[in-house]
């Protein structure tokens, strides 16, 4: 049996703690309670916040008690990036996206039970927090030497830019958090991405010195990709858990996507497969790469955890469909509009013909390319095969898919999607 550190371990989520051993015994004779931070600076998680996310229902299914905390007065400050000082945005806006965060983490973990996730907002103490209070009671623990140190910080001062005092004071407001909710309701670990070591100190060393008690602080990996370039990237932009912004199909697409050298250690962050299930996958991908067995088990996995089953179903049938196999006309709208985005396309007024559609997208060459591609049956659409004569039919005149869309293929490989104006 595995202690729940052992096993965060194992899975390669420990860098940094203020103490193995102590933290270790902590959480054998526990429970405990323990927190994790996420600051509302977009509407959405992505997938570099599964780490943190997935972490906590970890923690919370080894019988320990999580508070997840959504930062709606460090939201509105930043954390201090390593260049440029962030853009301050509205607290309307701020409120929103707390609101859409805490729903989104909310959908990993128990609500309900003897360690349901308690849900906080640092709003509700640091708002109501003067600047007289903030000075006299918190500030005289902070040492500037300690927080010149930090190496964000240390790296913005010898910039042309600098760093602003609003952005500078971060990690006192994150220290006040962990003090806050250790006053509150006990908790004695927080934990967070590497690059958040120095903040995590800050707390602990700020219940020491005000309470006298010790405290506890745990670091995970900045996830990166093999070859070292940035994790949770894609071609357009960030991996959003938000459907709205990332597909369903998107987001399985880029896990499917994952590096060999990569696809074993997500397993192990982002799943809850065991050691053996992990290590017969890893077997899998020495010995028969091409199969790609542990990048699919990843992407349905995680697809399913974030989207749902039927999700992940919609999204496996549009990748067949791309690849030549598959019904289109059995893809929802969302769906239709993700794979749309994939495949050359254009726009076509109805009454345009579809031998002119077929050439406006670059499946055909010319119009005696396309009947003779029709002759030999090599020309579908909506999956149905076409004749010669069916090429003068108008695009208006023929059944659309969801949004008005029509899927042009010559043969397997070359493809393209028509949407009907009006």
């Amino acid at each position: 049996m595995h202690s729940v550190l052992d096993e965060l371990a194992w899975r390669g989520l420990v860098v940094q703690t203020t103490g193995r051993e102590a933290l270790g015994s902590a959480l054998a004779d526990g429970p405990i309670s323990l927190y994790c931070g996420f600051d509302p600076t977009a509407a959405s998680l992505h997938v570099g916040h599964l780490t943190q996310v997935l972490t906590m229902r970890r923690l919370q299914l080894a019988g320990h008690h999580p508070y997840a905390l959504v930062g709606g007065a460090t939201g509105l400050i930043g954390d201090p990036r390593m260049s440029g000082e962030r853009v301050l945005n509205d607290s309307e806006i701020v409120g929103q996206w707390v609101d859409s965060l805490r729903g989104q983490i909310s959908r990993f973990l128990d609500l309900e039970g003897e360690y349901a996730v308690t849900m906080v907002n640092n709003l509700d103490w640091i708002g109501e927090m003067s600047a007289l209070d903030f000075l006299r009671d918190m500030g005289k623990h902070f040492r500037m030497g300690t927080m010149l140190a930090k190496d964000t910080v240390a790296r913005r001062l010898q910039s042309d830019e600098g760093i602003s005092y609003t952005e500078f004071s971060y990690q006192v407001l994150q220290g006040i958090d962990y003090l806050e909710l250790h006053r509150r309701h006990g908790v004695s670990l927080q934990y967070g991405g590497n690059d958040q070591w120095g903040n995590l100190l800050a707390g602990v060393d700020l219940i020491h010195k005000v309470e006298g008690h010790d405290a506890h602080a745990l670091t995970t990996p900045l996830v990166t990709k093999a070859d070292g370039s940035k994790f949770g990237k894609s071609e357009g932009g960030a991996v959003w858990l938000d459907a709205e912004l990332t597909s369903p199909y998107a987001f399985h697409q880029f896990w499917l996507n994952a590096a060999d050298a990569d696809v074993v250690n997500y397993l192990k962050y982002f799943t809850f497969r065991t050691r053996e299930e992990i290590a017969e996958l890893e077997h899998a991908t020495v010995e028969s790469s091409h199969q790609r067995a542990a990048q699919k088990s990843l992407a349905d996995d995680l697809t399913t955890m974030v989207h749902g089953e039927q999700a992940t179903a919609q999204a496996k049938s549009a990748a067949a469909v791309l690849f030549g196999r598959g019904d289109v006309r059995e893809l929802d709208g969302p769906t239709l509009q993700a794979i749309a985005r994939e495949l050359p396309g254009a726009t076509a007024g109805p009454t345009t013909s579809l031998v002119e559609a077929f050439i406006g997208t670059g499946i055909a060459a010319s119009k005696g390319a396309a009947r003779r591609d029709a002759d030999g049956g090599g020309l579908s659409v909506n999956g149905e095969k076409i004749s010669s004569e069916d090429l003068q039919r108008e695009v208006g005149d023929l059944p659309a898919l969801p949004g008005g869309h029509l899927l042009l293929r010559r043969g397997r490989k070359n493809a393209a999607m028509v949407r009907i104006a009006g």
